[in-house]
């Protein structure tokens, strides 16, 4: 099971194109919101992510480790609504993380 992990508030301009970017290559996909008062959520939910709430106390790293702890996969990608996952594919991921060492 491969995971993607982010947090976001009020990503709706870039989020799209990021979960976009994730489909066909991770099993699952966890946003935890910090207090969003856009459209970021739903969409999220229109990507089948499992979004939970965490009030934003400050930390960044409080966040993350929210949004780790909620995801299931063996490999966990974390990345930020603004960025996009370049690959050729799932099968390219699970090349690379077979490897030893990994």
């Amino acid at each position: 099971l491969i995971s993607a992990s982010m947090i976001v508030r009020n990503e709706e301009k870039f989020l799209e194109g990021c979960l976009e970017s994730l489909r066909g290559v991770v099993d699952e996909v966890v946003v935890v919101d910090t207090g969003s008062t856009d459209r970021t959520k739903d969409i999220a939910h229109s990507y089948g992510a499992r979004v939970f709430d965490f009030p934003w106390n400050g930390s960044f790293a409080d966040a993350r480790n929210e949004s780790l702890a909620r995801a299931r996969g063996r490999w966990i990608l974390y990345i930020d609504a603004d960025e996009r996952f370049v690959c050729p594919g799932r099968a390219a991921v699970e090349e690379v993380l077979s490897r030893p060492g990994y």
